[in-house]
């Protein structure tokens, strides 16, 4: 059985009680986790599990493997308490939807460039694009835009397109659904104040930088 995946089901929830469902060496599974494995271009969560430091996560099919130092002392059907690091995914949630709203508002404002990368950490989010002159010339639309929609807290669905092959999707009715797995902000407002800025990656690709900008 894969496990149970919280963080889809409560992406605001910071602490649970899960059981090892296996021990080989340092990695461990879990039978339910809020540890979010890196994919999608959204970066893995940092937490503990009994008190052990995640060095790893990532995903094995709809299993995610957690590698702990090796010295822990784990056992399988143990009850642990498994924690994350919420200020780091909060900043991850933030960064992620603003990314996405960027890239839909790119995508239906302009003509269709093809996205070539992304990335979300806890201190930027990037969209990579091949893109023919500087990209900055969207910047203006693009921050007016979404800001309207920081403002307007719209709300925000995420759920399940296929249960059995968890396949996600976040929507805001009439702006957009698009399928994604990652973890989402309950409404547009949670975002708060962004920045953006340019990279000129090179060979005629262009890059867009996501900041959360620090209140007052």
């Amino acid at each position: 059985m894969a496990v149970k995946k919280l963080f889809w089901e409560d992406p605001y929830c910071a602490t649970v009680e899960a059981v090892v469902t296996g021990v080989a060496g340092p990695v461990v599974t879990l039978d339910q986790t809020i540890l979010y494995a890196f994919s999608g271009g959204q970066d893995s969560d940092s937490g503990t599990i009994a008190g052990y430091p995640v060095l790893k996560a990532e995903k094995d099919g709809k299993e995610i493997l957690y590698t702990l130092p090796p010295e822990h002392d784990l056992y399988t059907g143990e009850r642990v308490p498994v924690c994350i690091d919420w200020e780091k995914r909060y900043k991850l949630m933030k960064l992620h939807f603003a990314a996405e709203l960027i890239l839909e508002l790119v995508y239906q404002n302009f003509d269709h460039p093809e996205k070539i990368g992304a990335h979300i950490t806890q201190d930027k989010a990037r969209l990579d694009f091949h893109w023919p002159g500087n990209i900055t010339a969207l910047f203006p639309e693009l921050q007016r835009k979404i800001s309207e929609m920081i403002a307007a807290d719209q709300a925000i669905t995420s759920d399940f397109e296929d249960v059995e092959a968890e396949r996600r999707y976040w929507e805001i009715p009439g702006f957009a659904k698009v399928a994604c797995g990652g973890t989402h902000l309950r409404s547009t407002g949670e975002i708060g104040a962004i920045t953006l800025k340019r990279r000129n990656v090179g060979g005629g690709k262009e890059r867009i930088e996501i900041y959360l900008r620090p209140l007052g």
